[in-house]
């Protein structure tokens, strides 16, 4: 017999006497404490009860329950009822921790009959996570296929109006997506204020390059946000979208020379007037705490008209060319109309929009991004602001607009951050948004009030969206904005490390009650929603990244949690932990681009999919962006682009229906695009000298996919020869890894990896390798501590852009262009013979494995079906110019003779029998300083430099190959001025080649590209 306390002894003498207590009215209850004991007193039938549900939990902990849930997935109660024949066996809330479907729930019920034994095989059994059955817990969505839904948790009908915005030159809207659906979401935390340190600071370590305030924002904006938007969703964020660091506001309430607010009317009489009530004002910033800008100006107004008769024009002084998001500011009244006409002027056309202002009124609200050119330019550079609309007694109402997103300007104890507002908490966006301070984001009274008001404050910021009678906890019938949110999503990563080379992997949290534990949302649908919601994203999660990038990725448990971040909100929402940012084999997907777009097209995905079954609604996921893209001139000065959709193999209704092709004039923005039925397009009179550039997207009923690459061409004149250019630069990565005895982590110095146009989360180079190296605290993390050094900056990487760089050396030298993918001269989709000089564009491409090499590698520099297209091409009297940093070290690293009776690899023999080079070394060189040495091609020598550091327009080189003659013909035009080695041949022999070991379009001045473009095709086409 175990020994016992006394105070043991006496709870389990209670628990026996309540369980022969519940003898007279046929029933038996056991709270198992310690099993010698708490079983004195009771039946043999309630005996075998607990042994066989004892014996039925060990077994589902071995099968069914997460590890980390093991030691608190316990029994709790067993009723048993001999008169009506039932058995309810109460677990504790763990057990629930896992997914729960049909299949699982039979099994477990299944095993359950079999360990109670034939005493029990006529009983009704039921089984209990904490509160629930567990059959309750299978969300709706994996209940489908048998129709027994639960209503309780499904959105109450609803006669929903006009989006808060439409975009009335989209060329497409899907029906099957996400149209009028309203998401709420937050990457993470911020910079923000610390008042015992006395400074502003990151709420979690710098580690792996990254931090975990800015690391989802690299999912989230990039990513999740467009994916959604394609879609046809609206997204809110309590967090800067914008990462444009610059910033003009053209408001009523603030005369500025540089720009301009100007009303117009046609009737003298009735023209703008203001308004009533407060409006947004820029005042005077940093903004101290209780300032609200929205509450310091005024808001004019108009009547609305089927017939226009008035407008209100802001046009700013743009102080750098660049994309900036607009997003404006009005009024909500009780006649605001749902169809206020705004059009942005741009550089890439005019875009029109239809605002509800119904809603949203009283905050900043996002129309779109746009590029716009430095200075003031009203022909493409202005909003206009009509009062036409269908509404025959509506007011429309005018505040402020805004380019950009800015620097932060909300001051505590004094200081500003310093930052992009973008890096910033919530709590201070949303005090610069007009988000009432003492309702939503600044409601604790203690030191470290900020960092609890930006956790507390983003649910609250997503109830005051929606309003009565969804408000703020404080006071839920609070009117807020009014617009009707479907679901909020908290994007984070989180702690935890392993020693070993598997993932933390991926965390989900909700909660099935509210702040004031009720079980139900205002409306009075279940909060069992929320676990509907997470279950479904998990699971989407979990299931595409073990198929795409780690069959052994970690599905960590389904968590009923109160954080704020969970159970504040009155809707449906989740607290989403994708991976650890302290493990490092997490982090090797992480940083990897590649794994970014996948796991956020999860999450996209796992919304569209909780949304249908809760509205009742079809979902189809929207194509993946397309491939083989090519254009080449025509008759009648036009242009046939040609592309291939891409299929999705996870799924299957990601096909392609359409397309939309998006068309770019020399350096302004792109057009608001044009549908295409098939595969193909035919652009008509295109004007001489001009460079146009075109991308394409595939659209189907679930929504618009992402982007192809950008494709130019220039028509020079019918005497003018074609070059082709070729795009070969496909390639995205993340950082190099070290992994030798006990050292683990990215190593930049040797390949920083390529971001995917950009990258806003890199913050400097890891310096801490050593695995065992333990946390300290947040500025002595340990294993993976990284320098700062980056983290304002955005890292530009691979834009899918650079033939329009190329393409315009090509024209200064007075030849035209045209361009295509590898892909379309490996597949022979284009006569690559009819040209006399192409142009190989390859950057940092480079043979690169997945972050656990589960796939075949990708991005081979020469592919066998490019060697042999560019053998055939040179070989029948073609000449070609090729640049990249990776040329050599992709064709010859490791691959020499094995023995010296081998043959050399096919690689080895194309480079030195076709490209007529060999490969001396990778990291050439590091400076960027190049000079010319050969006099056919100058004849003075020039000196110039690629990008070897940081730079806000260009990715860097790190590792550059040194390239040096294979043939008697061929010759070095240039050397790395640090170390005289060679950067580059050319090759005068049956054809004509030029190689160079840098990307040509990383040449930092643009008369320098143009000189030695000049120089080179007229070598090759001499």
């Amino acid at each position: 017999m175990n020994k016992i306390t006394l105070k043991s002894f006496l709870l389990q003498m209670l628990m026996v006497l309540l369980a022969m207590q519940l003898t007279n009215c046929g029933k038996r209850a056991i709270h198992p404490v310690e099993m010698e004991y708490t079983l004195r007193g009771l039946d043999d039938l309630t005996i075998q009860a607990y042994r066989g549900a004892h014996n039925f939990l060990r077994d589902c902990i071995q099968h069914e329950i997460p590890v980390k849930a093991h030691p608190r997935a316990k029994i709790d109660t067993i009723l048993v009822d001999q008169t009506a024949g039932e058995v309810d066996i109460y677990l504790t809330a763990p057990f629930g921790y896992i997914p729960l479907r049909k299949s699982n729930v039979d099994r477990i019920y299944k095993k359950l009959a079999t360990d109670l034994g034939k005493k029990f095989q006529n009983y009704k059994l039921k089984v209990y996570a904490g509160a629930f059955v567990i059959e309750d817990l299978i969300p709706n969505f994996y209940r489908k296929d048998v129709g027994n839904l639960d209503g309780a948790r499904r959105s109450k009908p609803e006669k929903r109006g006009a989006p808060i915005v439409r975009n009335l030159n989209a060329g497409w809207q899907p029906a099957a997506g996400l149209y009028n659906r309203n998401i709420a979401l937050w990457p993470s935390h911020g910079w923000y204020y610390e008042p015992q340190r006395q400074r502003w600071e990151w709420q979690r370590a710098r580690i792996f390059q990254t931090v975990e305030d800015l690391l989802p924002m690299s999912f989230v904006i990039p990513y999740l946000i467009p994916m959604l938007e394609n879609a046809g969703a609206l997204v809110f964020q309590p967090r800067e979208r914008d990462l444009q660091t610059n910033e003009v506001i053209v408001d009523n309430d603030w005369p500025d020379s540089l720009q301009q607010y100007l009303e117009f009317s046609t009737n003298d009489s009735i023209g703008w007037q203001t308004g009533k009530a407060s409006g947004f004002a820029i005042g005077s910033p940093p903004y101290v705490e209780g300032a609200n800008p929205f509450k310091s100006g005024s808001y004019r107004y108009l009547a609305a008209s089927q017939q226009p008769s008035a407008e209100i024009q802001w046009i700013p002084r743009i102080p750098e060319t660049g994309e900036y998001w607009i997003s404006i500011a009005y009024q909500t009244l009780p006649q605001s109309v749902t169809d206020a006409r705004y059009t942005v002027y741009h550089s890439g056309g005019k875009t029109e929009f239809l605002v509800n202002q119904q809603m949203g009124g009283g905050t900043w609200i996002y129309l779109g991004k746009f590029k716009f050119r430095e200075g003031r330019h009203p022909e493409i550079g202005k909003v206009v602001l009509s009062n036409a609309s269908s509404a025959e007694d509506g007011i429309i109402t005018a505040d402020a607009v805004r380019f950009g997103g800015g620097m932060g300007n909300v001051s505590r104890a004094g200081q500003i951050s310093g930052r992009p507002r973008y890096m910033e908490g919530a709590r201070y966006y949303m005090q610069f948004a007009g988000i009432p301070d003492t309702l939503v984001y600044n409601v604790t009274e203690n030191p470290d009030g900020d960092y609890k008001d930006d956790y507390r404050g983003r649910g609250e910021w997503v109830n005051y969206l929606k309003g009565s009678p969804f408000g703020p906890n404080k006071q839920r019938t609070v009117e807020g904005l009014k617009i009707p949110i479907d679901l909020s999503l908290a994007f984070h990563t989180d702690a935890g490390a392993t020693q070993n080379d598997t993932t933390i992997g991926t965390l989900m949290i909700y909660s099935v009650t509210d702040k004031d534990s009720n079980l139900v949302f205002p409306d009075g649908v279940s909060r069992l929603a929320n676990r509907d919601f997470g279950d479904v994203m998990q699971t989407q999660i979990v299931s595409d990244l073990q198929t795409l990038y780690d069959p052994a990725w970690t599905r960590r448990f389904l968590w009923d949690a109160r954080y704020s971040e969970a159970f504040r909100l009155n809707m449906p929402a989740v607290l989403l932990e994708l991976l650890s940012h302290h493990n490092y084999q997490d982090m090797k997907y992480a940083l990897d681009p590649r794994f970014r777009f996948d796991a956020s097209r999860s999450i996209y995905k796992s919304m569209g999919r909780f949304l249908a079954i809760q509205n009742d609604q079809p979902f189809i996921v929207q194509p993946l962006p397309v491939t083989h893209f090519s254009a080449e001139f025509v008759e009648n000065s036009g242009v046939k682009l040609s592309w291939q959709p891409a299929s999705d193999p996870l799924e299957p209704t990601a096909e392609a229906a359409q397309y939309l092709v998006y068309t770019r004039i020399e350096d302004g923005g792109f057009d608001n695009g044009k549908l295409a039925e098939q595969p193909e397009f035919l652009v008509e009179n295109l004007q001489d000298s001009l460079i146009y550039s075109f991308k394409i997207t595939a659209v189907n009923d679930g929504g618009e996919s992402f982007p192809s690459e950008i494709l130019s061409v220039c028509r020079m004149g019918a005497d003018a020869e074609t070059v082709l250019i070729v795009n070969g630069f496909d390639r995205i990565s993340g950082p190099a890894t070290l992994e030798a005895d006990n050292l683990r982590g990215f190593a930049d110095f040797i390949d920083e990896g390529v971001p995917d146009k950009y990258d806003l989360n890199y913050i400097g180079s890891q310096f801490n390798f050593t695995a065992w190296s333990k946390w300290t605290n947040d500025e002595s993390p340990g294993h993976g501590a990284s320098h700062a050094d980056f983290e304002t900056k955005i890292l530009p990487g691979n834009t899918f852009d650079f033939p329009y760089i190329h393409g315009q050396s090509i024209r200064a030298a007075g030849y035209s262009f045209i361009s295509c993918s590898d892909e379309a001269v490996e597949d022979s989709l284009i006569n690559i013979a009819s040209y006399p000089a192409i142009d190989l564009i390859f950057g940092e491409e480079k043979t690169t494995d997945w972050p656990k090499p589960v796939r075949e590698k990708q991005f081979q520099v020469f592919t066998p079906g490019l060697q042999q297209q560019l053998r055939r091409y040179l070989n029948g009297g073609g000449h070609l110019f090729l640049s990249g940093a990776h040329i050599g070290t992709d064709l010859y690293a490791g691959k020499g003779k094995k023995h010296k009776d081998e043959e050399y690899h096919p690689d080895v023999i194309f480079g030195k029998d076709v490209l007529k080079f060999y490969w001396r070394t990778n990291h050439a060189a590091k400076t960027g300083a190049v000079n010319s040495v050969d006099t056919m091609l100058f004849k003075d020598k020039i000196a110039f430099e690629y990008n070897a550091g940081y730079h806000p327009q260009i990715y860097k080189v790190e590792a550059p190959d040194a390239l040096i003659p294979a043939a008697k013909e061929a010759f070095s035009i240039f050397r790395y001025s640090e170390n005289n080695v060679s950067a580059g041949i050319a090759y005068a022999g049956d054809y004509r080649l030029v190689a160079l070991g840098f990307p040509f379009e990383t040449i930092v001045d643009t008369s320098h590209r143009n000189t030695m473009m000049a120089a080179i095709l007229d070598f090759l086409l001499d």
